[in-house]
């Protein structure tokens, strides 16, 4: 299938947050993008929660969290927002979970962890939430799996994961839920592992190339899991540097890619914003070698096989969030030197998206 080049994609500026924003979340319900917590300019997480309009080019203030809260986990079911765990204000990991209707425009508090926690991965499987590790208020990390019935309103634990994590990637292919990564005590690790729903047992992978942290990750759409750049972590003392490396696990064949089948960046990046848009994988802003934030951008060729060079981001920025919604990615927030309230849309120039 032939791919959109290199001069085909467009940023566009969008309405900017009302005020800078850092480790919120974004999620999709009905096509449409809603902005939850985060950390203010001053550092503090924050209750706000925002819906943006792309008819009016604005941001809607909807009720906020009863919770403020900052890298909570989000899961979609049907049109309500499930909010799970996160940093409070004081810091620490929570175990509240609350819940927004949509339709309603109302917030509901919903059964708790059975303990608090923070950096939770989460999906949605069969209409069901399927929680992943996280770490504890005495800051070690779990192996729980947890699945949440909105129906019943009860957490149920299933078999923990082998190895204990925080911050780990996700993602759900059929009935097997993949997990690759993470951390422990802030470092990263090398453990992949799958979870079979139907036989309700874990399964070692074939570990991680490298331990890397802040690097991205994109799934594409043959399900294989793609992990682009990031720091990478050094040996003894070394200290951590940053990469292009590119490692690619083809699912189908239970293996990772020979080095000489994968494409390096062209840019040494971390702490960016990538996804996949129109069969190309993009990468966007980040840190560098340079002493500010980037605005470079590339995306892989896969006919090709090379990286190539977009137009730049007007904002440079890291630790963004970003969506890909109905094939544009979307970049809000991040950080340069202090938190951002920029918002701009990566987009294929056939269709003009305001």
């Amino acid at each position: 299938m032939a791919v959109p080049s290199a001069h085909e994609f467009h940023w566009q500026n969008l309405a900017r947050l009302p005020s800078g924003r850092v480790y919120h979340t974004l999620s999709e319900v009905g096509g449409q993008m809603y902005m939850l917590g985060g950390c203010d300019t001053a550092g503090r997480p924050c209750p706000g929660m925002e819906l943006y309009s792309p008819e009016g080019d604005r941001w809607i203030s909807l009720p906020p969290m009863p919770t403020p809260r900052a890298g909570a986990a989000v899961a979609v079911l049907g049109k309500q927002i499930l909010v799970v765990g996160g940093v409070g204000e004081d810091q620490s990991p929570l175990k509240v979970v609350e819940m927004y209707n949509t339709d309603e425009g109302r917030w509901r508090k919903r059964t708790s962890l059975r303990e608090a926690l923070m950096g939770v991965s989460i999906t949605v499987k069969d209409g069901r939430a399927l929680a992943v590790g996280g770490m504890g208020a005495d800051l070690l990390p779990r192996s729980i799996l947890q699945q949440y019935d909105l129906r019943k309103d009860v957490w149920a634990q299933l078999p923990s994961m082998l190895t204990p994590r925080y911050d780990a990637n996700i993602n759900l292919l059929g009935n097997k839920l993949y997990v690759a990564g993470g951390r422990q005590c802030k470092r990263p690790v090398k453990a992949f592992e799958v979870y079979d729903a139907e036989a309700r047992s874990w399964t070692t992978l074939p570990m991680m190339p490298c331990k890397r942290s802040y690097g991205g990750v994109v799934w594409d759409t043959a399900g294989r899991l793609c992990l682009l750049g990031g720091l990478r972590q050094g040996g003894g003392h070394q200290s951590s540097k940053f990469t292009k490396n590119v490692n690619i696990f083809d699912t189908n064949q239970g293996a990772w890619l020979k080095s000489e089948e994968t494409v390096a960046l062209k840019t040494k990046r971390a702490d960016f914003a990538a996804g996949f848009l129109r069969g190309r994988m993009v990468v966007a802003g980040g840190l560098g070698h340079e002493p500010s934030a980037l605005d470079t951008v590339e995306a892989f060729h896969p006919q090709r096989k090379k990286w190539e060079r977009l137009a730049t981001m007007t904002f440079p920025r890291c630790s963004a969030s970003s969506i890909v919604i109905r094939d544009r990615l979307l970049v809000v927030g991040g950080v340069n030197q202090v938190p951002s309230s920029a918002h701009e849309i990566l987009y294929v120039k056939e269709e003009e998206y305001l």
